[in-house]
C-alpha cells in the first residue's frame, strides 16, 4: 500500500484552475520530486497535501486513510511534516527552543522527552553546537537547517520540503542535499519541490512534472529529463536558449 495516494486532485481560485485532476501516489521510503515551471501548481499541492488548502475536489490518503478534509495540524498529529521555503522561526527564541515547539506538539509528549527528542534532532541536523544560538543569529544555510529540524521534531513519517535549495549557494545546496539523504536514510518520505535540476537528479527515486496544474510526466530523473514535452515547457531547447 502507498504511503500517501492523490486521486483526482483539484484546486480552483475564482476561474483559475491551479491544479487540474491531479493523480499519483508515494511509497514508503521514497524521495518523490514535483517539478515544473514557475505557476504550474507544485506549492499549490504542497498546500493542499499539508491542509493548509482545501481542494476543489479529489482525495488525498495517508497510510489508507482520508485525510483531504482535516486540518494541517490533525495531519502533523498522523505523521506529515511540512517545511517552507521562506523560514519564519521564531526569532527572540534559541535554536533549542525553537525545536522544542515541534517536538512538544507534534508526539503530545513530556518536556523531558519532548528535550530528547529535540536534542536527536539537533543532532542529525548538524545544529546541536548552535542550540543555545538566537535563531536570529543563523545563516541563511542554518535557518533552512532549523526549518526542517522543526519538521522532523514533529516525528514525522512523510515529510514535504518547498525549495530548501532557495538562496544557497552551490556548496551550501550540496549540504542539504547530504542532509536530505541523512533524513531519508533515518526512515522518512519526502516530497520535494526544487528547481536546481541537479538536485532533482541527486535525490529524487521518482519525478512528478507539472505545467500549467496539470501532470504531464513522471517517471524517473532520466525518462522525465528525456520526454519531449517536458523539454518543451520546462527544460527548454537548445534553439530557446538562442
Amino acid at each position: 500500500m502507498s504511503l500517501l495516494k492523490v486521486s483526482r486532485l483539484s484546486k480552483q481560485f475564482g476561474g483559475l484552475n491551479a491544479v487540474q485532476n491531479l493523480s499519483f501516489s508515494v511509497e514508503e521510503g521514497m524521495i518523490f520530486a514535483i517539478i515544473g515551471p514557475n505557476g504550474a501548481g507544485k506549492t499549490t499541492t504542497l498546500n493542499m497535501l499539508s491542509g493548509l488548502l482545501t481542494p476543489t475536489s479529489g482525495t488525498i490518503a495517508l497510510n489508507g486513510q482520508d485525510i483531504t478534509q482535516l486540518t494541517a495540524a490533525a495531519r502533523c498529529h498522523l505523521g506529515l511534516g511540512r517545511a517552507f521555503q521562506v523560514v519564519q522561526p521564531f526569532p527572540e527564541m534559541t535554536v533549542e527552543e525553537n525545536v522544542m515547539v515541534g517536538a512538544l506538539f507534534g508526539a503530545r509528549q513530556s518536556k523531558q522527552l519532548a528535550l530528547n527528542q529535540t536534542h536527536a534532532v539537533l543532532e542529525q541536523t548538524g545544529l546541536l553546537r548552535l542550540k543555545d544560538t538566537s535563531a536570529d543569529d543563523l545563516t541563511l544555510l542554518q535557518e533552512k537547517r532549523l526549518e526542517i529540524a522543526r519538521a522532523l521534531a514533529t516525528h514525522p513519517s512523510l515529510l514535504l520540503l518547498d525549495e530548501v535549495m532557495a538562496g544557497l549557494r552551490p556548496k551550501e545546496a550540496q549540504e542539504a542535499v547530504e542532509l536530505i539523504k541523512t533524513v531519508n536514510t533515518s526512515g522518512v518520505t519526502i516530497i520535494f519541490i526544487e528547481h536546481v535540476m541537479p538536485v532533482v537528479r541527486d535525490l529524487a527515486d521518482q519525478v512528478l512534472v507539472m505545467d500549467y496544474g496539470t501532470p504531464i510526466a513522471e517517471g524517473s530523473y532520466h525518462e522525465v529529463t528525456q520526454n519531449p514535452q517536458v523539454i518543451q515547457a520546462y527544460l527548454g531547447t537548445d534553439e530557446d536558449a538562442a
